[in-house]
Parts: C-alpha cells; structure tokens; sequence
C-alpha cells in the first residue's frame, strides 16, 4: 500500500495517527521566570490533531537562554507549565516531544547569570543582534568552553530530559541545528577547537554524541530525535564541506537506535524562517546514512509533502507556520480546505493576537451544532 501524508505509522513505540508533524516555533508566550504560559497550553492543545508535535525550544539551563520569554526546562515551575500543557494536548488525544535547546553563542550577558559572557566552541562573535528585554543588542564575543566545562554542560541536557520525562513528555528532540550550541560544535566554520572536541568530523560530532549518551539514559532512544541543518547560514553558520561532513555525522549517530532524524534541508532568513531551497546537500544522499525514521523540514507544502513520503524521501513531514495559521491543519490538507493567512508581524510580539485567534475551518458551524 502506498503511504500518504494521513496514513498511520510508528516512531519507535509510539503510534502516530499521520505523518504531518508540527514543526518547533519559537513565539516568546512564556511568562517570567521562562514559565510556560496558560497561552501555551491551548496553543499546543489546539494543534493536538498532528501526528506529533514538537515544542518550541526549551532552553535547558540558564545558560542555554538565547530570547526573552522562552520556556525553559530546567526549574519546578518550567517543569509544571510544561506538564499542564501535555496534559490538556493528551486530553486531546495528540503526542509531543521537547525540543531541547542550548543557545551557546547566540546569547547575551543579560540573559546569563551575573552578566556572564555567553559560551561557546570557539570564541567567535556572531554577526547581528541579540535580541534580549531591552530589545536588540549586539552579541558580544563569548567565552570557549573549557573542556573540564563540557560535562556540566551535557549534564544539563540530561536534567532537561528528566523534566521533559517528569512533565509527561512522549519525548524529547536534541536541537543540533540552527547555528545553536551543538551545531556550533558541529561546523568547522564555528569550531576552532584543538582538544578531543575539534579538528576531525569525529571530534566535532563528540559533544553531541554525549549529549545523545546523557539523554537517553533518561528516555529510551526510540523516545529521542535529533534535528540537524546542515546548510543553514542562520546565525552566522558555515561549514566548509557541508555533504561531507553531515554524512559523517548522521552515520556517527545512525546506530543509537533513535526515533528519528530531524533535518532542515535548506537555510532559514533573519527571522528564523526558510527561505530558499537546498543548494549545497543532497538530502536523499544523506538521508541513506540514517535507518531510522527521517522527518523533512525545507517549507513543504501539501503537495511536496505527499511526493516526499511516495517517493520514500521522508517519513514525516515537518510544517511550520501552516500550523501556527491553522489549528487544524490535518483536516484542511485532508478536505482540502483553504488555508488562514499567516500573519508574520504576531510571530514574536507576544499576547494572543497570531497565537491563539487563528479560526478553526467552520468554527462557528461547529460550535452552533
């Protein structure tokens, strides 16, 4: 039987009731204290027809903060918000996993502990701004790890999990993409380093081996994901043999057994969104290195979505701003309804209005029934 956007499939132990997957956003709707907000629970509530979602980035530590009201998933109260949320998305009937994040570079002292400079590979500043309370500031050159640091710092991946676990997250998405602090380790244009963590591929990959090791002591592997980009230029990010070396890097981790390869196939814009399509990778090619599960994320739409999972390219396809516009995505791509305009000026400005006001397709119909 051909397999189509709708139908069933499995991610490890978990059943999925389509392959459409919401795609992790950022919206900056937590509360002080990077609480998860009450906005949120009904935002991922409300989209709890995807076959999975996964969360918007939840910084694992404070260090890891990269924005101004973002969830993080390292105090009680972070872990409570977050657990208020999965409940009212499995009342819903829907899966979640966690994206974990840890921001590295693209931080600022006003998001750190004490003013402290933001850490990183390499002591690299990124071009552009930070965006921090006080609006946009620019980066600041952040202080290389030292490699007796680096354990604290996969602890911390590791402690993020067991909340994730403790908030009744189905899983959990290691974020190794977007010019954040695991693909800073990753890409030679980031990773200057000359101990056991740069030089080689092998070296690179090594603190993100760890981190896979740290997590799923926590979650079983068919519970853990793991997102790459590897032509993105998003924050500042380069690698000077992009096919080459993420070859090596998803053959590196192919034999962890995880629920799946994330994988942004083309590069994002200032906002932080796809624009373009791939150049330099040819995903097919590195899609074969991974025996897994393989979600796509490159702007799809319905149409090459369907394509990408008949052709075998994709088992999932991920969906970005069509979910934030359209709470019930599934049903419109299934009935081939027409879509809500996507209203880009509400991404990042917080409140209700382009977060939770998207109309349902027939709401009012519904609701008179």
């Amino acid at each position: 039987m051909t397999q189509d956007l709708f139908s069933k499939t499995s991610l490890g132990s978990l059943q999925l009731p389509n392959r459409m997957v919401m795609a992790p956003m950022s919206r900056s709707r937590a509360i002080d204290g990077g609480v998860p907000s009450q906005m949120m629970v009904k935002h991922y509530a409300d989209r709890a027809t995807a076959g999975l979602i996964i969360s918007e980035s939840a910084p694992v530590s404070q260090q890891g903060v990269g924005y101004p009201n973002t969830p993080g998933i390292f105090t009680p109260q972070q872990t409570s918000g977050w657990l208020r949320i999965m409940n009212s998305v499995r009342s819903k009937g829907g899966r979640m996993f966690a994206q974990l994040q840890h921001c590295g570079r693209i931080s600022h002292p006003s998001h750190q502990e004490d003013n402290a400079l933001p850490v990183a590979p390499s002591a690299m500043k990124p071009d552009g701004f930070a965006f921090t309370a006080s609006g946009y500031q620019a980066f600041e050159t952040p202080r290389s790890l030292e490699t007796s640091e680096i354990p604290d710092v996969v602890d911390q991946f590791r402690l993020a999990a067991q909340n994730a676990k403790d908030a009744g997250l189905d899983g959990v998405e290691v974020h190794g993409a977007n010019g954040y602090l695991i693909d800073q380790f990753l890409r030679d244009g980031t990773n200057k380093r000359t101990d056991g963590y740069g030089g080689s591929v092998e070296n690179r990959t090594r603190f993100l081996q760890e981190v896979i090791e740290a997590v799923t002591t926590v979650f079983p592997a068919d519970r853990v994901g793991v997102k790459l980009s590897p032509e993105n230029t998003f924050n500042g990010m380069s690698d000077s043999e992009p096919q080459q070396h993420f070859e090596k890097i998803v053959a590196a981790i192919a034999d962890h057994g995880l629920a799946y390869l994330h994988v942004t196939e083309a590069s994002m814009g200032i906002t932080g969104h796809i624009e373009g399509s791939a150049k330099d990778v040819d995903y097919r090619r590195l899609r074969s290195h991974f025996p897994g599960t393989y979600i796509a994320n490159n702007g799809y739409s319905k149409a090459d979505a369907i394509a990408a999972i008949q052709s075998g390219h994709a088992d999932l396809v991920a969906f970005g701003a069509p979910f934030l516009a359209n709470p019930d995505l599934v049903r419109r791509y299934r009935e081939d309804l027409p879509l809500n305009a996507i209203d880009k000026a509400t991404f990042y400005v917080g409140g209700k209005t382009g977060y939770n006001d998207y109309p349902f397709a027939d709401r009012d119909l519904m609701s008179a029934a």
